[in-house]
């Protein structure tokens, strides 16, 4: 998955593509992602199917190295991807239990709270939960910014689904944009990071880009919403003990982060984990000084803390399924490039393409297939590009999928959460306006970054 891969785990030694190994794990793969991509109609959580394609995959390619006189090459290709997996995966679920965490302290309910009691108009409201949500996703990811705004959508928007299904495509596409120039807001820009191809500023060199993706189509969206105001309802929901301090404590980590991978060469992940014990050192304090009387009115917990803090429980909460789903992910398309049909994608897309189309192709298919499999195709591939071309793929990988509901994760999570209000043709119907906004940030970082299009190709390993 990082530059690693691309040269220690690549094609094998054997020329398996027109092989039967190379269609059964071709046709396990698309069977998987099917899937998957059905998992709104079937609900099966989408890493059970790609788990179980990614075994299939290597079990067939580890029988036929095995014939012929190569029994450890296989497994040497995997202890690869899974020590890179492995990065990611405490990268991850750091960042996941801070999220947690915050939530259980109503960090995010306090903010839902007050916006629906300022009695802001709906299309105010739209532009509100629109411009929270891109600013929201660099930090806490696109997906869990897009949980937050949804429910304050639902709990304003109750009674007019029009609003509902309008806002939450709103929101879809803000936090796919806010998560294209941010290491931390989308999978891909963190797997492009943690790779070591692009640095943690870099990254903000695609604001701009990234903020006409969102404000184009919102243009185009703002004259549907609803020129009426809702009704206020529901009380103030405060924060619980230590709230602040917690978020205080995720900036911490952030910057140890950033810190450790900038000035000391380590990798990401430790800096997270390190951050991660900040947060179950304090959660220790919250525990010892945690008191209940019996009226609560004592309670140091405040606003209904009546349970201590406790930091593995948020541990227990992550998003599993997601974590396991990228193991499949990973393991899925690192057995077809150790196959050898990444070289094949890369010589298409890359060289007889040319690079600035093979990006634009790249955002396109992350609508159909999730941008996840697809920049880890791109990672695999190791293209020769220079910093610009590097940007513009991390840029529509993030933001192609806000094309369709299916294209992106905050669009899936949205579809279960507001389900019967924001569907996949409610969200298509938009499609063409989401796709301007495309095509208007792609020509933006042309022009406004062309100095960074110099043909000095960046390491990739």
């Amino acid at each position: 998955m990082l530059p690693s891969v691309s040269m220690a785990a690549g094609a094998g030694e054997l020329s398996l593509v027109n092989h039967w190994v190379g269609y059964a794990a071709i046709a396990a793969f698309v069977l998987a992602y099917s899937l998957v991509i059905a998992e709104e109609f079937t609900h099966l959580r989408k890493s059970k199917p790609v788990m179980l394609g990614a075994g299939v995959i290597w079990v067939i390619i580890a029988i036929e190295y095995t014939q012929n006189g190569l029994p450890t090459a296989a497994e040497h290709a995997i202890e690869v991807f899974l020590v890179e997996f492995g990065e990611l995966f405490l990268f991850l679920l750091a960042a996941m239990t801070y999220v947690n965490a915050m939530s259980e302290r109503n960090i995010f309910e306090a903010l839902r709270s007050w916006l629906v009691s300022r009695g802001f108009s709906f299309r105010k409201l739209f532009w509100i939960t629109g411009i929270l949500s891109f600013f929201l996703s660099p930090i806490i990811d696109n997906l869990t910014t897009a949980l937050v705004m949804c429910a304050v959508v639902m709990a304003v928007g109750k009674g007019n689904l029009r609003f509902v299904s309008i806002g939450c495509v709103n929101i879809v596409v803000a936090a796919n944009a806010g998560g294209a120039f941010s290491p931390f807001g989308d999978i891909t820009t963190l797997m492009v990071w943690q790779a070591g191809i692009v640095d943690f500023w870099s990254f903000f060199i695609l604001f701009i880009p990234s903020a006409v993706n969102y404000v184009v189509p919102a243009a185009m969206m703002h004259f549907a919403v609803p020129d009426e105001t809702p009704e206020v309802s529901g009380g103030a929901i405060a924060m619980k003990r230590g709230a602040k301090r917690i978020m205080f404590l995720f900036v911490c980590t952030i910057a140890t982060a950033v810190s450790f991978h900038n000035f000391l060469h380590l990798p990401p992940f430790l800096g997270m984990m390190t951050g991660l014990a900040y947060l179950k050192f304090f959660g220790y304090y919250l525990k010892k000084t945690h008191i209940v009387t019996v009226n609560d009115s004592a309670n140091y917990g405040q606003a209904g803390d009546v349970a201590a803090f406790d930091s593995f429980r948020h541990v227990a909460r992550a998003e599993w399924d997601t974590l396991l789903f990228f193991f499949g992910v990973i393991m899925c398309v690192g057995g077809l490039g150790f196959i050898g049909y990444l070289e094949l994608a890369s010589q298409f897309m890359y060289v007889d393409l040319g690079a600035t189309w093979a990006n634009v192709l790249v955002g396109i298919l992350s609508a159909i297939v999730d941008n996840i499999p697809v920049m880890v195709a791109v990672l695999q591939m190791g293209p020769s590009m220079d910093m610009g071309q590097w940007l513009l793929v991390t840029l529509t990988a993030g933001v192609g999928g806000s094309m369709l509901s299916i294209g992106s994760a905050a669009g899936v999570a949205l579809m279960g959460q507001a389900r019967g209000a924001y569907t996949f043709f409610g969200h298509l119907k938009w499609t063409p306006a989401i796709a301007v906004g495309y095509a208007v940030s792609i020509v933006v970082h042309l022009w406004l970054n062309a100095s960074l299009f110099d043909g000095v190709p960046l390491a990739t390993g």
